[in-house]
């Protein structure tokens, strides 16, 4: 039977990873996979994680499964986080959550409760939009279809272009929105443009999907979050997949919050029991270890408060490596202005150059990244930013 399957080509990511490994070159650089890591090129355990781990190797006392819809406190505290704990959507019940394995899950679940409103949904992406977008929501069986985002020649947001499309969309269809810090490419739409896709949904009446990977990544956990609760008190129905694998560092632990903010709360009712019977028939039960950690930080004081320093940290820190690298990259003579690197936020950033000049950094100086030019600004340090833009400059 398994001899009828086609071999496919490997994911470009993942890929990259393992061609990294095997180069023997002592001044290899990775800016591939989207990890966070610090100046010595490790992606340490934040210390707020490693105290919460502490606190729940002491008390917990079973590992009997979890209850269908995950860890409360968990949920209760990623949505207090996104939405502000005194959103009304919250203290209406008009949300309706699970908690999921990453967020992967969380798209995926929604995904599937997607079809089974309609079968006939199409969703909306950014072109372009993370990769991964497109196998977890069109294996759902949900037709796609894209939206200008990103123009490489000027390194800016087509919005007059994306407005104009999303007008035309029919009542009824799903727009994938990048809640911030926009992967791959960290152009991220101003609080303006926020406001006027608010009012293009509510017009047309599109149904906003808000993917948020990097709350805190891009200028702060409250500034990050205003897309999202704009979206939330302007239009009746919006859903959120959320991650706790960059912010909290808790990347193999797959920890993730699928959420719909629903009419009201009867609908809220409803929508919760059938969001857990598609997680149900997907893997029964979700993981615990990764959401109790979450939990023990967010409801205690001290550690919420550690933590926060530690995103703040992570994020200045990636504000100095893109500020660093335009500079070193003016200094090597450039014949490209980089600038606009220093506008974008979060972990990515599109250097804007060709295919193959990525192939011929990857061939000539060890520098890995995908074929778009995403990069991973973490992946960037002191030790190696001369190195880099030397043979960024070398390729132009």
């Amino acid at each position: 039977m398994f001899e009828t399957l086609p071999a496919l080509a490997p994911d470009p990511i993942l890929g990259l990873s393992a061609a990294f490994k095997q180069d023997t070159n002592p001044a290899k650089i990775d800016l591939g996979v989207g990890v966070y890591k610090d100046e010595d090129g490790n992606t340490p355990i934040l210390k707020a994680v490693a105290k919460a781990q502490a606190i729940l190797q002491e008390t917990e006392t079973s590992k009997v499964y979890i209850t269908p819809q995950g860890v409360q406190g968990f949920i209760d505290g990623m949505l207090g986080l996104i939405l502000g704990k005194a959103s009304p959507v919250i203290l209406e019940n008009r949300v309706a959550a699970v908690q999921a394995p990453g967020g992967c899950g969380a798209l995926r679940i929604l995904a599937e409760l997607l079809k089974r409103c309609n079968p006939d949904t199409k969703v909306w992406v950014s072109d372009p939009t993370w990769a991964n977008h497109i196998p977890l929501i069109g294996n759902a069986g949900l037709e796609l279809a894209t939206y200008p985002y990103f123009d490489k020649s000027s390194a800016s947001i087509k919005f007059d272009e994306m407005m104009e499309c999303l007008a035309q969309v029919k009542k009824g269809d799903v727009v994938l929105l990048h809640g911030c810090c926009h992967n791959p490419t960290g152009a991220d739409l101003t609080n303006e443009q926020w406001r006027a896709v608010a009012e293009l949904a509510n017009k047309v009446g599109f149904l906003p999907f808000i993917d948020v990977a990097y709350q805190g990544f891009g200028v702060g956990l409250e500034e990050d979050a205003y897309g999202i609760r704009l979206m939330v008190e302007s239009v009746p129905e919006v859903i959120i997949a959320a991650s706790c694998s960059k912010n909290f560092g808790l990347y193999r632990e797959r920890v993730g919050l699928a959420a719909l903010i629903c009419n009201d709360s009867a609908t809220r009712n409803i929508v919760q029991s059938q969001i857990q019977y598609v997680a149900r028939g997907i893997y029964s039960m979700p993981p615990s270890y990764g959401g109790a950690l979450v939990d023990i930080i967010l409801a205690n004081d001290d550690l919420n408060s550690l933590w926060q320093d530690e995103v703040t940290e992570m994020r200045e820190r990636m504000i100095q490596l893109r500020a660093l690298l335009v500079d070193n990259l003016a200094k090597q003579g450039a014949s490209k202005d980089f600038g606009f690197i220093n506008q974008q936020k979060g972990m990515f950033s599109f250097l804007c150059i060709k295919p193959e000049q990525v192939q011929k950094l990857r061939a000539e100086s060890s520098v890995y990244f995908v074929d778009s030019s995403r990069v991973n600004i973490a992946g960037i340090n002191t030790k190696n930013v001369e190195t880099l833009a030397a043979a960024i400059a070398g390729v132009l």
